[in-house]
Order: structure tokens, then sequence, then C-alpha cells
């Protein structure tokens, strides 16, 4: 499930400033060379947050959701990760601090019903959360998804 799409090609991490639609360009740019998606499913995801109401995204707990319609360039399913610190204002706003943006690309309504499940599993676990929020590298965040798999 996540750690199907989830490796370390596929997990990046920011440790300098960067804003909300560079962070959005670079938990991409896995998803644009392994093929899932295409250069107009990133313009959407930036068009959508920066749309009145694009904060929702924001899952809580410094975690955004990147995504858009399947049919604006998903090409295949695929998810990709960025750690960013400091955190990111999503849509440059306060009250949306990101500190983890995961991307998802769906090829349809129902292929990464799984992996979302999963990823609302591991959210609502504070330990599995804080651990994944306290990675370092992506050897670490997959510790954290592979042991959330075994459960």
């Amino acid at each position: 499930m996540l750690a199907d799409h989830l490796t370390e090609d596929t997990i990046l991490f920011a440790d300098e400033p960067i804003g909300w639609r560079e962070a959005i360009e670079r938990v991409s740019e896995p998803l644009l060379r392994s093929g899932a998606i295409n250069r107009s499913y990133v313009d959407a995801m930036l068009e959508a947050i920066a749309a009145p109401g694009g904060t929702y995204i924001d899952l809580g707990y410094g975690i955004a959701l990147a995504h858009a319609r399947p049919e604006r360039g998903v090409l295949k399913t695929g998810v990709s990760a960025l750690r960013v610190r400091p955190d990111v204002l999503l849509n440059d706003e306060p009250e949306h601090p990101i500190a983890l943006f995961v991307c998802l690309a769906a090829a349809d309504s129902s292929s990464h019903i799984a992996t979302m499940a999963q990823l609302g599993q591991l959210l609502s676990d504070d330990a599995a959360r804080d651990s994944l929020l306290a990675a370092h590298t992506a050897a670490d965040a997959l510790a954290v998804l592979t042991a959330g798999e075994d459960e």
C-alpha cells in the first residue's frame, strides 16, 4: 500500500526555507520522473491551492495531501512525500503550517482507496505520526510506514 508507492526515491526532504508553490513542485518531481503524472497535474494542484478554500488539503497535524482530479494529468497511481524544515505556510496562510506534503496521484476513483485508508490510519496514530514527522531520512520514514503495515 503506502510502502508500495513510497520508496527512497519518492520520499524527499527540504531543510531550507521554501514556499508552498516550491513544495508542490518538489513533491511532484518523483511522480513526474516516473511517468505517474504530467505537468498539467502539477499545475492543477497549484491552481486548486491558490483558489479560495485551497487549504482544504491541510489534514491537520502539519500534514497536507496535495492532489487534483485524475483527468487533470494522472497517468498511473503514485504517491510521493516531502518533509520540509522549517514548516511551509500553505497558501501563505499562518493558520496552515505544513511540515509534510504527501502528493497523491490517483488513476481512477478506486485504485487509491487502500492507500488512503492506510494513510488515514497512520495519521490517526499519534506515535506513528510523530515518528513520521521526526524522520530525517527516507529510511527512517520507510521504517515507520513498514511498521504500520505489519499491524
